[in-house]
């Protein structure tokens, strides 16, 4: 059994989502584990991580617009915001989705479907430098 440890470091442009597959795909092949589970683990409480469709870019559009509604940005409803009228709302995002994921990884490569990709979903309004780690488990 091996393991492997990696940090990506990903810019954002501000909210929504960011596909991260192809470095993601490039750095478990680059490792030579044929068979074992990769684990993306998403180092802050303001972003998050999810696997979702990579055809249609209206499916991304109607999530960003869905969280705009469930966790809104309106001045006054939320006791915290100390960053801005989009912190707490980033953090009610974040904890509806997720800080990680765990992925199979069968013939040197994650087993993702067709029509899968991997997205770091930024919540604030702002740019940001995010780091995911990647730990790969396998043989």
């Amino acid at each position: 059994m091996r393991q492997a440890l990696h940090e990506l470091t990903i810019e954002t442009r501000g909210k929504g989502l960011v596909m991260i597959t192809r470095p993601v795909l490039e750095w478990v092949a680059d490792q030579g584990i044929e068979t074992g589970l990769l684990t993306l683990w998403c180092r802050h409480t303001s972003a998050s991580l999810t696997v979702q469709e990579n055809a249609d870019p209206s499916v991304r559009t109607d999530i960003e617009r869905y969280f705009e509604h469930i966790a809104p940005e309106a001045p006054g409803r939320y006791v915290h915001d100390d960053e801005g009228p989009d912190d707490m709302p980033a953090h009610l995002r974040t904890m509806l989705t997720n800080t990680q994921l765990t992925i199979p990884v069968a013939d040197g490569q994650p087993v993702l479907g067709m029509w899968q990709g991997l997205y770091l979903f930024e919540h604030r309004r702002r740019p940001h430098r995010r780091q995911v780690v990647l730990h790969l488990l396998g043989e």
